[in-house]
């Protein structure tokens, strides 16, 4: 639609409707500096002169270095066709559509995301997406409870903090019970759950980057009635067992690891898929396969009872604009890895953080490794992980985050490597690490003495 600016009657009847004389008048209430500044705006400049300008500002920025960050987010491969086709026009937007007749190429690439998803958790039905992995994590909860009518929710500790804080203020709104059920040490010991549980929720691999028994938790809460929900990397599910497979209810969680890039920390997209039992209570758009009137191929959003723009109030979710276009950007990257890319990241992401341990080691250093994991583990560094971290950043090494004091490590960070992380890096960061005198065994142990 173009934009139709008002016409000088439209603006003299909204004037007189609220008493004002002009639009000065409107707004006389403001200082006249903010409302006539005095902007110094350059001259402008040719393209040779904008390129060059561009140039020296982009130089002020350090060179990346080395990256051990992980703690939910982490730069992966990304074939360059992802971003090129992305970004087609067509593609460019938040909405899945309400029109699905004009917009059947949106609705088939949409309906491929769902296909991967599917296919990845190994469970029947996926949505169109949500809007982060926090929040797509505490949808599935509410699903849980509106599902079995419970009002208690157990929640490991191995789950990411922030997606534990997004719960705790969904259940906190609606007076519901939240616990958190302790790491020992590593992962989540299979809890005793009552019949008024309504889900246990448990993080694969967990936030310090262990591989949880998920089949044990699967098992535990379904021995009384409750929901599973599994809060997992999607890229970890190319190598380890996917949700459908341990009996989880509810996959969820962030997209970011399928090729969304990390732009300062997003946007990346949620994601939740459930089995077929679960689909009246489910949030978020479906889309869905038919056939048109002369018998061709067609796609549609099914089930729209259940959204907002049908039932108001009584929806499952109230998902509008939403994280449509990262979802495609991820359909797009799995299509072009293919199954076999895929699993090279993830395997290339376990064996390079499994590289990182040993130098670790033979360097002198106890990174905690004695359980399973996946790429992220736990490092001792014997002094404030800040100061440590801020230390490494002078050197041009980026290492990993703060390992959360509610963990009991004491002074520790979560490094994570994936696929890129190369032999030098780890050299790097093992040299850094070093030459900051801090973390190895002997220190640890003098400082424990």
């Amino acid at each position: 639609m173009r934009y139709i600016p008002h016409t000088r009657e439209d603006v003299e009847r909204a004037l007189a409707k609220v008493g004002a004389p002009s639009i000065d008048a409107l707004f006389a209430d403001l200082p006249q500096a903010l409302q006539d500044p005095d902007i110094q705006v350059p001259t402008g400049m040719d393209e040779a002169g904008l390129l060059a300008h561009l140039r020296a500002l982009a130089a002020k920025n350090r060179p990346e270095g080395p990256n051990f960050l992980g703690g939910g987010a982490r730069r992966h491969f990304t074939p360059s066709v992802t971003a090129h086709l992305a970004m087609q026009s067509e593609f460019v937007t938040a909405y899945t559509p309400y029109q699905p007749e004009v917009a059947q190429g949106i609705l088939q690439a949409t309906f491929e995301y769902q296909t991967i998803m599917s296919e990845l958790t190994g469970l029947p039905v996926s949505n169109a997406s949500m809007y982060d992995g926090a929040s797509a994590v505490a949808e599935g909860v509410l699903l849980a409870m509106r599902q079995t009518g419970r009002d208690r929710v157990l929640v490991s500790r191995g789950v990411h903090p922030e997606t534990r804080a997004v719960i705790a203020t969904y259940l906190a709104a609606l007076d519901l019970e939240l616990e958190l059920l302790d790491l020992d040490p590593y992962t989540t010991p299979t809890p005793g759950v009552t019949d008024d549980v309504a889900c246990v929720v448990a993080q694969q691999p967990n936030y310090l980057g262990y591989v949880e028994d998920m089949p044990a938790l699967t098992g535990a809460a379904h021995a009384s009635g409750a929901l599973l929900v599994a809060a997992v990397d999607p890229l970890s599910l190319a190598v380890l067992a996917p949700p459908g497979e341990y009996g989880a209810d509810i996959a969820a969680g962030d997209g970011q690891t399928l090729g969304n890039p990390l732009n300062f920390g997003g946007p990346a997209f949620g994601f939740m898929v459930v089995g077929e039992e679960l689909i009246r209570q489910f949030p978020g758009r479906l889309v869905g396969e038919t056939v048109d009137v002369d018998g061709k191929r067609a796609f549609v959003l099914t089930l729209q009872a259940r959204e907002q723009h049908i039932r108001r109030s009584k929806a499952k979710s109230n998902i509008c604009s939403n994280h449509q276009l990262t979802a495609i950007m991820a359909a797009i990257n799995v299509a072009a890895l293919g199954p076999a890319g895929l699993r090279d990241l993830a395997v290339g992401s376990v064996v390079n953080a499994h590289k990182l341990a040993d130098a670790l080691k033979a360097a002198g250093f106890a990174p905690r490794v004695e359980a399973r994991f996946f790429n992220e583990f736990v490092l001792p560094v014997g002094q404030p992980p800040a100061k440590l971290r801020s230390a490494l950043a002078r050197s041009g090494v980026h290492a990993g985050v703060e390992a959360p004091a509610e963990y009991g490590f004491g002074d520790a960070i979560i490094l994570s490597a994936t696929e890129s992380t190369t032999a030098a890096d780890i050299d790097a960061l093992v040299t850094a690490l070093v030459a900051c005198g801090e973390g190895r065994v002997r220190a640890l142990e003098a400082g424990n003495a």
